[in-house]
């Protein structure tokens, strides 16, 4: 994430209710920083433009709130990075199969087990939680966003090579 961020390349993240949050905190931390003073870099949590969820939601349906906002947004070499506690949340599905068909580099932060469907499109990298209270999986994704934040900083401010 921080080589391509580094290339020039965004991050867009997206999820429902708590991972919603998630997405928004997590961008922040890309866009402003972390623990480290270095200049911003681009990262969009696509639940924070309420015309655009509205407006697409009122005229295609929920599910494709994030998918055409990654079609519009997103572009070969970017990140998606999709949270669903379930991994069967349909407009992270959806905005999956969109960034795995346009090249874009796909993970999933999700929970409860592998056999939700966020795996089986084909996410590059699935970070998952094996459990079944949405709390305590929402509170490790938290964790994994502060990890690779911290890993981000390290190696945009070149404290460590990757």
């Amino acid at each position: 994430m921080a080589k391509r961020l580094k290339m020039g390349h965004k991050v867009l993240i997206c999820g429902n209710g708590g991972s919603a949050a998630d997405a928004q905190h997590f961008a922040a931390e890309i866009v402003g920083r972390f623990e480290k003073e270095r200049k911003g870099y681009p990262a969009i949590a696509l639940t924070t433009d309420t015309s655009a969820l509205t407006a697409i939601g009122n005229d295609y349906g929920f599910e494709y709130i994030f998918s055409r906002q990654v079609e519009a947004l997103g572009q070969r070499g970017d990140i998606l990075i999709g949270i669903s506690t379930s991994g069967n949340s349909e407009n992270v599905v959806r905005a999956v199969e969109t960034a795995k068909n346009m090249g874009i580099f796909t993970v999933g932060f999700l929970g409860r087990d592998e056999r939700g469907r966020i795996p089986k499109v084909s996410v590059v990298l699935a970070f998952i939680v094996n459990h079944n209270r949405t709390a305590r999986i929402q509170e490790v994704h938290l964790t994994l966003e502060h990890a690779l934040c911290n890993i981000i900083d390290l190696y945009l401010t070149g404290e460590i090579e990757g």
